[in-house]
């Protein structure tokens, strides 16, 4: 009998629903299914409803089939696909589920939204009417019936299609306290990446701009694209900040930039444009650009956009395949640097690049053969002799590789390569207006690579040894691409440790070096390697702070620790004999729960020659700690040992659960830099649960129970 009645029940509901909704009929599950007449029928008990997305659950159901309503005792709870949950007391709706009243009810968006309402009415499938609301992310129950945050209004109209909130006479509290009213409010669904309004304000002191206030406004531009503009209103600056986004089928692009009317500035409007993009071009081809401008060398610094101190804009097409590889592009260089500035038309303004690179076959020869032609030009702006040189150059290069295993089990590496290059020289008597450079190297290469695993753990012991020749014939050239030399593990065992093509480093040497990596089951890594360069003459091409000079080169020394996500640690050094260091690099990270620190130490002596006119030595540290669940606190510092003095120095303390995010923070650049003050700066940031981005850790156990 109860099969019977259940399956009446669920032609009644089919029969309710509309034409284009009949291939998807209700199911209804209850304890007790009854007949009251020949129009009502009662479920009691567990009683469940599932429709297309929509699913219902109450004690009591009354089904008038000649009204196509239902009557619905609670508790309900009515859930609308993933991210809508509607609680009442009572309810009666339509026989589909899409129009109707609930009383005493709450509507949950994307769970963590929450309006209390008196009533809800479902109004067809795009509306739901809230009365006498209350709007929060935080517990709106009896427990907690005065939120941290919350928007009172008289009515609130919910636009599923739209997903937008619209609020009528709408009063905004804090702990329970009005602090702002407006007669219209509109507010993005939660569940809603992206909608065109206003984003979370950010209040700022600051020592030189003063106090000010900046209110971010998102515009949606269709699927592809957005605009942001944000006004910030200080006490000695008024400046729009704008930033553009979209993408296409084949690449994307993004521009940032600020104007600002600043009356303590000479020279007017101050203002800049950072921009970059990325696009797939036929054949494979990638076309890629970056902008930076700005109007005088101080404003990044100065408005916290930037620290860089040298910009580069530049546009370059590239394109990478099995067994070949091109490049082009042009770059054009700005520096803002205090020192530099009175030079700045001195320094390269200009500059074009082309590479390409193919492997041929290499016949009888075996391994690999690659062809290489590269082309260089600079310009300067200075016209005068020397120091406002142009140099263009392009070359060609044939090299090849090939390895072998003899023995037992040591690797030979042979290598040898031929390069030509020509030079166009402009503004300089130093050289000829064309000269020709010729290049030949080879090296022989020995590697005895030792294996171990034992009980998970897979280990690495490799002694290397290297015998590297080179020469050049022709004039000497300009060095434009090879002013900055490092020395390090990656360039131990290379032709040049120069990074460009002018520099070439000659003569006879051994690079000899050893390496131990250990590897575990349990993501731990550690290692080390240790060489250095010894050359059978002096050629006099590198300066001491590089490590490279003399006969004998400086020891390299590296070691990395990585003992997963708790601890690493990277090293590397360059010493002489005594032990005394011309370079230092330390990095080390430490995580714990509800901590985190991270802590950087680089030395370096002074190095006019690559640059460096004093040496360096300083340690920055950045640290998070947690004090509770809601709590946590940063700091973060710069200290230059060389000037014994705080560069940077900042803190912050921010607070986060289900309903709202703060953080303030303070910083102060000591240093003075192109004429600017240390400058300190404070910050002020608020944000709303459901509109922060982010859910506090452990919010979900905090809600009220349903």
């Amino acid at each position: 009998m109860m099969r019977r009645l259940a399956a009446l029940l669920l032609c009644c509901l089919a029969l309710a629903l509309p034409a284009a909704a009949q291939d998807a009929p209700a199911s209804l599950i209850a304890d007790a299914i009854g007949l009251d007449g020949a129009n009502r029928i009662i479920a009691e008990g567990n009683v469940q409803i599932f429709y297309e997305d929509a699913t219902l659950s109450a004690t009591r159901l009354t089904y008038d089939r000649a009204g196509d309503r239902l009557s619905i005792d609670g508790p309900i709870r009515l859930t609308q696909g993933e991210r809508t949950v509607i609680l009442a007391s009572d309810a009666e709706l339509s026989g589909d589920l899409r129009q109707g009243i609930l009383t005493s009810a709450r509507l949950v968006l994307d769970r963590r939204l929450q309006l209390a309402a008196a009533e809800i009415r479902r109004v067809n499938e795009r509306y739901t009417l809230l009365t006498r609301t209350v709007a929060s992310t935080c517990e709106v129950c009896a427990k907690n019936p005065t939120p941290m945050w919350e928007i009172r209004a008289d009515r609130v109209v919910q636009d599923n299609a739209e997903r937008q909130l619209y609020f009528d006479n709408a009063q905004i509290r804090l702990a329970g306290v009005p602090i702002f009213w407006v007669p219209r409010l509109r507010l993005p669904d939660p569940s809603l990446d992206r909608a065109t309004g206003f984003l979370i304000p950010e209040l700022r002191t600051d020592s030189e701009i003063g106090t000010g206030i900046k209110m971010p406004y998102f515009i949606r531009m269709g699927d592809r694209s957005d605009l942001t503009i944000a006004p910030y209103l200080a006490a000695n600056s008024t400046t729009l900040e704008a930033r553009y986004r979209r993408t296409f089928q084949r690449g994307r692009l993004s521009f940032s930039g600020a104007a600002s009317d600043d009356p303590t500035a000479t020279d007017g409007t101050r203002a800049y444009l950072f921009g970059e993009g990325q696009f797939a071009l036929p054949q494979d081809y990638e076309l890629t650009f970056d902008v930076e401008l700005v109007s005088d060398p101080t404003y990044l610094l100065e408005y916290d956009y930037s620290e860089k101190d040298r910009l580069d804009s530049e546009v370059a097409i590239a394109r990478t395949r099995d067994g070949e590889a091109i490049v082009a592009s042009f770059t054009a260089f700005r520096t803002l640097r205090e020192s530099e500035l009175p030079i700045a038309d001195e320094l390269p303004g200009l500059q074009g690049r082309f590479d390409y690179r193919r492997r041929l076959p290499s016949g009888a020869l075996g391994g690999e053969l690659w062809l290489r032609a590269q082309a260089l030009s600079v310009t300067r702006d200075s016209a005068d002799p020397v120091v406002g040189r142009d140099v263009a150059r392009a070359g060609v290069s044939l090299d090849w590789r090939r390895d072998w295993v003899v023995g037992p089990g040591v690797v030979v590496e042979a290598e040898a390569g031929v390069q030509g290059d020509v030079y166009s020289i402009t503004a300089d008597p130093n050289f000829d207006d064309t000269v020709a450079r010729g290049t030949q190297r080879a090296a022989l290469s020995f590697r005895w690579p030792h294996e171990r695993a034992r009980n998970g753990t897979y280990s690495v012991f490799e002694p290397v040894v290297q015998l590297s020749w080179a020469a050049t014939g022709g004039a000497d050239v300009p060095n434009e691409d090879s002013t900055l030399v490092d020395f390090d593990e990656g360039n131990l065992f290379a032709f040049s440790r120069f990074p460009g093509e002018d520099g070439v480093e000659t003569g006879f040497r051994a690079n000899i070096g050893a390496s131990h990596w250990t590897h575990s089951e349990d993501g731990h890594r550690m290692g080390f390697a240790v060489g250095r360069v010894l050359r059978a003459e002096d050629m006099n091409q590198f300066s001491h702070g590089t490590g490279l000079d003399g006969l004998e080169s400086d020891w390299l020394a590296a070691v990395h620790l990585d003992l997963g996500e708790r601890l690493s640690l990277a090293s590397r050094g360059l010493f002489d004999g005594a032990f005394e260091f011309s370079r230092n690099e330390t990095r080390l990270a430490w995580q714990v729960d509800g901590a985190a620190v991270a802590a950087t130490y680089l030395y370096a002596v002074e190095d006019p020659a690559n640059g460096r006119d004093d040496a360096l030595s300083e340690l920055t540290f950045d640290g998070r700690v947690a004090f509770n669940d809601r709590w946590s606190g940063l700091v973060d510092t710069r200290y230059d040992f060389i000037e014994d003095r705080v560069q940077r120095a900042g803190l912050g303390l921010t607070f986060e659960n289900d309903c709202i995010n703060m953080a303030f923070t303070v910083s102060r650049r000591f240093t003075e830099a192109s004429g600017l003050e240390p400058q300190t700066d404070f910050g002020i940031r608020v944000s709303l649960g459901a509109y922060s981005g982010r859910t506090a850790k452990g919010s979900e156990g905090r809600r009220c129970s349903y």
